[in-house]
């Protein structure tokens, strides 16, 4: 088996080379597409999964929502669960910092030269040279702020990929091959059970951050693990009283949380 995340630059052919080392490893791509799917599996609703983009939130959006923060736990939560089978290419979503502390999972970096770039785009799209470098640069911004926002790094730094492939010199069948290659080298070693576990458990940790986020809880700071499958502990400190009885009932109501443990403090001022 093969986990693959596969982050990419615009107009450099990357979801084709995708299609290709999906289709020879006999894996699934999880695009765009194929993570709302997942997402509406996993019960999500449309409301949930609409902020599914890697574009940073503007300073009005974070100042007067927390919309912006649950999306991300969300997104965080469906990449956890894709990967959860331990197979397949996941494209972008920062998948290669969420599954980088996992050995089995391999980080591609697909990229190109920007005038090579420039002339995909205007091929791809019939626009002019200008409008081409424009798309560029405001895609390449976007994924900068995406990532400073979500996990405060360089998208592009070199530590977070294990291969960069520039298919502008070697072509997308040679791009395609050589990811295929490593991912079936023998160093590579197959997600462990362990592995697969731990990534269901991380999948349903995002996924209750959000909801506690949703619930708008008067809290300093709310801790989620789960310490074993099937079961969520909570801690941190209160200030309602009440909100210490919604907590299970609601986050108890997830698919998968069969138990709640609530190690909470109540402010004294939540029993004035």
């Amino acid at each position: 088996m093969a986990l693959i995340t596969l982050t990419h630059t615009i107009g450099c052919d990357a979801l084709e080379i995708a299609r290709r080392v999906a289709d020879s490893l006999d894996v699934e791509i999880y695009d765009d597409v194929r993570l709302k799917e997942e997402a509406r599996r996993m019960g999500l609703h449309a409301e949930e999964i609409k902020g599914f983009n890697e574009k940073a939130p503007d300073w009005f959006e974070r100042l007067w929502s927390n919309k912006p923060d649950v999306y991300l736990h969300l997104m965080e939560s469906v990449v956890f669960e894709a990967a959860r089978l331990g197979e397949g290419v996941i494209i972008g979503h920062g998948s290669q910092v969420l599954l980088h502390d996992f050995g089995c999972a391999m980080h591609v970096l697909v990229t190109a030269q920007e005038e090579s770039r420039i002339r995909n785009l205007m091929h791809q799209m019939g626009i002019s040279r200008e409008a081409a470098q424009r798309q560029i640069h405001k895609s390449d911004s976007q994924k900068k702020g995406f990532f400073q926002y979500a996990f405060h790094k360089d998208w592009n730094d070199p530590a977070l990929y294990d291969l960069c492939v520039n298919p502008d010199k070697i072509g997308l069948e040679r791009a395609a091959q050589f990811i295929h290659d490593m991912a079936r080298s023998p160093e590579l070693k197959a997600c462990s059970i362990y592995a697969r576990d731990a990534l269901e458990r991380l999948s349903q940790t995002k996924r209750i951050e959000a909801l506690l986020l949703e619930m708008d809880l008067r809290h300093a700071g709310l801790k989620v693990e789960m310490p074993e499958k099937g079961v969520a502990q909570i801690s941190g400190v209160l200030y309602k009283h009440e909100d210490k009885g919604r907590i299970p009932e609601v986050v108890g109501k997830i698919p998968g949380v069969e138990k709640v443990q609530l190690e909470v403090t109540l402010m004294p001022a939540a029993y004035d």
